[in-house]
């Protein structure tokens, strides 16, 4: 069976028109997807003891995710307030609380019985992915913070190296890609929005547009397509069976509210009700 450790990033999403927090962050969500997708998962994290962490352990344990390198310590858990525009999400304000950490030489030895890791740009553990790297095949995602320097660092090593694209424009990209594919990347994922998805290797480029679905929020659902993207990679599926469970899973991740659901009462020191009157628009 295929396991693939996530490490590095947490967070509750703070709904502030539900009132409601989630479990999520990009690496959290690729461990809860990799399990849904029928893979063996681990994630290795920093939580706080407190009830924003308890709704982070809480979903992790019911979804079968190892948590045995997964650290609860003292001092908050990394929050975002979340508003959004017609079902879309906008990022308020956040607070990384406690979920920055520095991996042991336990956590390197743990990463290496697994097939491949996943790490987020926002994990703060770039300084690590080297190491990582000749591990393991290591899976990154650069979100939309990439630039020629970054790419030519860190595209080099991966095995698959994931961006979302910052305009509508389809050349762009593949210009991403091509950038991505060239400093060394095996496989890049680009993921465009409503606009679907390309990924690339050196057995060429392969496109699938977005699955139609009736949104009611879209967080989470690039971490969506980025975890089922691994997944299928380290199966050996093709490309194009891949993309197109990999559209339909982020489809329905829109579905819902919340990255992976499991949602509770916010509970956290911050003054939502200011928040709200700053942003009335959200």
């Amino acid at each position: 069976m295929v396991k693939i450790v996530a490490m590095g990033d947490n967070v509750v999403d703070c709904y502030l028109s539900r009132e409601t927090m989630f479990p999520g962050g990009n690496c959290l969500n690729a461990s809860v997807f990799i399990r849904k997708f029928g893979g063996t998962s681990a994630y290795v994290g920093a939580i706080g003891r407190d009830p924003a962490g308890d709704c982070i352990l809480a979903a992790l344990t019911k979804e079968g995710v190892d948590t045995s390198r997964l650290r609860r310590l003292d001092g908050p858990t990394a929050y975002c307030v979340i508003g959004h525009r017609n079902a879309d999400r906008v990022f308020v304000t956040f607070d990384l609380g406690i979920s920055m950490f520095e991996p042991t030489e336990g956590d390197f030895e743990f990463l290496s019985g697994c097939d491949a890791v996943h790490i987020g740009q926002s994990s703060g553990l770039d300084v690590h992915l080297a190491r990582v790297a000749g591990l393991r095949p290591l899976s990154y995602d650069f979100s939309n913070k990439y630039d020629k320097i970054k790419i030519e660092r860190i595209a080099p090593l991966c095995f698959l190296a994931s961006a979302s694209a910052e305009t509508d424009e389809q050349q762009d990209a593949v210009d991403l890609m091509g950038a991505m594919l060239a400093s060394g990347a095996t496989w890049c994922l680009v993921t465009r929005g409503s606009k679907g998805a390309i990924l690339g290797s050196d057995a060429g480029i392969f496109e699938i547009p977005a699955a139609k679905v009736d949104v009611v929020d879209t967080l989470g659902a690039g971490d969506t397509f980025i975890a089922r993207t691994l997944f299928g990679l380290v199966k050996g599926e093709a490309p194009m069976q891949l993309l197109s469970a990999a559209a339909i899973e982020a489809a329905d991740t829109c579905s819902y509210h919340g990255a992976v659901g499991y949602g509770v009462p916010i509970d956290l020191a911050i003054d939502v009700d200011a928040i709200r009157l700053a942003h009335p628009d959200l």
